[in-house]
């Protein structure tokens, strides 16, 4: 089992994700060390996870294929459709189509 800290008592040395990523890091497939608990009322505690900072690996370079597939899949999430337009904004998954579309009766 992880160690447990409680909010902003972890020691020095261990980061989450966000931490790492902040760094040009990332955990390179090691294991949770440790988790932060940040209490909450009334509800469970929000939980992050910690990875050891000196065991992190550089993140990996964007690559030309790895810019095209990125670009692609924004592509698709800004395409409506209905239209099958490109609108210009991602569109809300709530919706299904974009703002225009959903905001058109139909015949």
């Amino acid at each position: 089992m992880a160690d447990v800290y409680r909010w902003r008592l972890a020691p020095d040395g261990l980061a989450t994700r966000r931490q790492l990523r902040a760094l040009g890091l990332r955990p390179g497939g090691q294991d949770v060390v440790a988790e932060l608990h940040r209490p909450r009322r009334r509800r469970a505690p929000l939980v992050a996870y910690l990875y050891r900072v000196d065991r992190a690996k550089p993140v990996r370079p964007m690559t030309p294929a790895r810019a095209a597939a990125l670009a692609a899949a924004m592509r698709a999430r800004r395409t409506c459709s209905n239209c099958r337009t490109d609108v210009g904004y991602c569109v809300p998954r709530s919706l299904g189509m974009c703002v225009t579309c959903h905001d058109t009766p139909s015949s």
